[in-house]
């Protein structure tokens, strides 16, 4: 499924189809040289776009995918190489392996889905890393490939040159390999899993939330940029006629990566930008690093003029522009923005479900600190529960504990007779709970649109998600915003934005804490009667953690107090209101019969008075 408008996608591969075609062109007009830079050209871009599949959408820089460009390279030179050659120089090849012989487009093929494999298998691991864990295992990755290449002399001549490949690339073959990477490049960003790795790029934990498996769509993405690689290391290896393991090191590894931070990680034009600027500025110091003469004066050689002008690109593009000349989003979604989605008569099903969520004796222990100590609570489809206490009470730990970002140290998680306790929390979204953040977690670089699209697509098999998303915009009151990126928005109407992407997953039971953090007493009521409507109209059940106890006294059937991570009291508002454990937490040991004045106010603006 592809996320983004047809008009987008139509766009885009038609400018890349008529953008090569046409570069192809003029290069054949003025000769064979020229030609040949385009090709080098088309085949560096290949292995930026297959750096990007994984780095762009992921937001891990990998140092290690060029490791990838070299299996491609020697895995279709070993199928290509004439028979009578290997026989001579590669004496103790496999038999079956000596005695093949095939042409460029098998043989890539093959060197594709070989380093799928090998992808696959190394992806498996790196994808349930984090930040610079996940960079510098990358790196090991480069590293250890180059190592065996050069080891493994009796199949790949070790550190010497491997010489002897059919030189079978020339403009056309590059074209056609450029062509379909470009374009598979573009279709996976806004592909379901491109969408839903983005998300986890901007927001781990929200996109667990919503029901994304992040090392899932990290392994698709990883195993996908190796491919490419492999077609650009098939591709430039039938080009350059011999190679050395060297040529898949340190050297390419940062000429690949200057040009997509450069351009932008993360779209396919910042790739291409990239690509042209630092091919450009290459050839232009490579002439100047052996010297010239410029008005009667003698310039002399300077070794490493190349890699000294593409270091300070880099440091210029990051000062200036750190998400790359390109910026965040591709050509075609300035040019033509996202139309308005119809949604006048669209709204969420009514919650079918009856099972209640049981949590007995919850504790939570980091180290000698006991967070939540024997909590227990239920909540059904249509009712609203209060959760509340003072700071530091545990409400958002519990919160987390229900919602699988923590695993409770002791206690029992049930779904009626399911038990929530071992599932991970993308899977919790499955189980028809949904939840906001204490802090917002928007995905603040993609649109409010793919906020909530992601939540639909990652839930109930992505059934009706595109229906589930504009209802749940509508329901919230953000339609109109659909285009706008979530990080641009006012803080009201990001809170608005991720209760309906929560919304999105159809969930039966809602989890929302302090949604009216931050709101004015205008925004806290309007949100207020939107919270009625989800259980009167939709049958929702809401677990609501907020400070403004106006809101939670007029809103909630029942409500829980925890103090210092006990269960302190349980019952109506009312019966809260006047009591004394209650009175005491929140005003201190002495003083249950102080009156305070309804307008009392947290410094956050929101009324604490325990009996307004």
């Amino acid at each position: 499924m592809i996320t983004s408008p047809r008009l987008h996608i139509i766009s885009a591969i038609s400018a890349i189809i008529i953008g090569v075609i046409s570069a192809a062109l003029i290069a054949s007009f003025f000769g064979p040289a020229t030609e040949r830079i385009l090709t080098v050209f088309f085949i560096s871009l290949i292995g930026v776009v297959g750096i990007g599949i994984y780095s762009g959408n992921s937001g891990v820089l990998s140092f290690g995918h060029v490791a990838f460009m070299g299996i491609g390279a020697y895995v279709s030179a070993l199928l290509t190489l004439p028979t009578q050659l290997k026989v001579t120089t590669l004496p103790k090849l496999p038999e079956w392996l000596a005695t093949t012989e095939m042409g460029l487009l098998p043989a890539t093929i093959i060197a594709m889905l070989v380093t799928s494999l090998v992808a696959l298998l190394v992806g498996a691991a790196i994808g349930r890393l984090e930040g610079s864990a996940a960079t510098i295992s990358t790196l090991g990755l480069l590293i250890i490939v180059h190592g065996v290449i050069i080891g493994w002399r009796d199949v790949t001549r070790g550190a010497q040159s491997f010489f002897g490949v059919p030189r079978e690339t020339g403009i056309w073959t590059a074209v056609i390999g450029v062509i379909v990477a470009l374009v598979l490049a573009r279709l996976y960003r806004d592909s379901r899993s491109g969408l839903r790795l983005r998300a986890g790029r901007e927001n781990a934990i929200a996109a667990s939330a919503v029901g994304v498996n992040i090392p899932h769509e990290r392994l698709v993405s990883f195993v996908l940029a190796g491919a490419v690689m492999a077609l650009a290391g098939a591709l430039l290896g039938h080009f350059l006629g011999a190679f050395s393991p060297k040529k898949f090191f340190f050297n390419d590894t940062f000429l690949l990566l200057a040009m997509l931070i450069v351009g932008g990680m993360s779209t396919i034009t910042g790739a291409v930008t990239g690509a042209v600027i630092i091919t450009l500025v290459t050839e232009f110091l490579r002439r100047l690093e052996g010297g010239f003469s410029f008005a009667g004066l003698e310039v002399p050689s300077v070794f490493g003029t190349t890699q000294i002008g593409i270091g300070l690109i880099i440091l210029f593009a990051m000062f200036r522009k750190p998400e790359g000349l390109a910026g965040l989003k591709e050509w075609e979604e300035c040019v033509f923005p996202r139309p308005a989605s119809d949604t006048s008569a669209l709204d969420m099903p009514k919650v079918q479900e009856s099972d209640i969520l049981t949590a007995k004796n919850m504790v939570m222990r980091f180290g000698g600190l006991v967070a939540v100590n024997d909590v227990s609570l239920t909540l059904k489809p249509g009712e609203i529960l209060g959760l509340i206490g003072p700071n530091g009470s545990g409400k958002t730990t519990l919160l987390n504990m229900l919602s699988g970002v923590l695993r409770a140290s002791e206690g029992d998680v049930m779904r009626g007779q399911d038990s929530l306790n071992r599932v991970p929390s993308h899977k919790i979204a499955e189980r028809g709970i949904a939840r906001t953040f204490q802090n917002i977690r928007l995905f603040p670089d993609l649109t409010v649109h793919q906020n909530v699209l992601v939540a639909a697509l990652s839930t109930h098999g992505g059934t009706d998600a595109e229906p589930r998303t504009s209802a749940a915009l509508a329901r919230l009151n953000v339609a109109t915003l659909a285009g706008e990126n979530a990080g641009t928005l006012s803080y009201g109407d990001q809170r608005r934005v991720e209760i309906a992407r929560a919304l999105a997953c159809q969930p039966s039971l809602l989890f929302l804490d302090e949604p009216a953090a931050g709101m004015n007493r205008q925004e806290t009521d309007a949100l207020m009667e939107t919270l009625r409507g989800l259980t009167r109209d939709l049958g929702i059940g809401i677990l609501l953690v907020d400070h403004d106890l106006t809101l939670i006294n007029q809103l909630c059937d029942r409500i829980i107090v925890l103090n210092e991570g006990r269960l302190i009291a349980e019952g109506k508002p009312e019966e809260i209101r006047k009591d004394p454990a209650v009175i005491e937490a929140y005003l201190g040991p002495g003083k249950q019969n102080l009156k305070t004045k309804p307008k009392n106010r947290s410094k956050s603006g929101h009324n604490t008075e325990l009996a307004n």
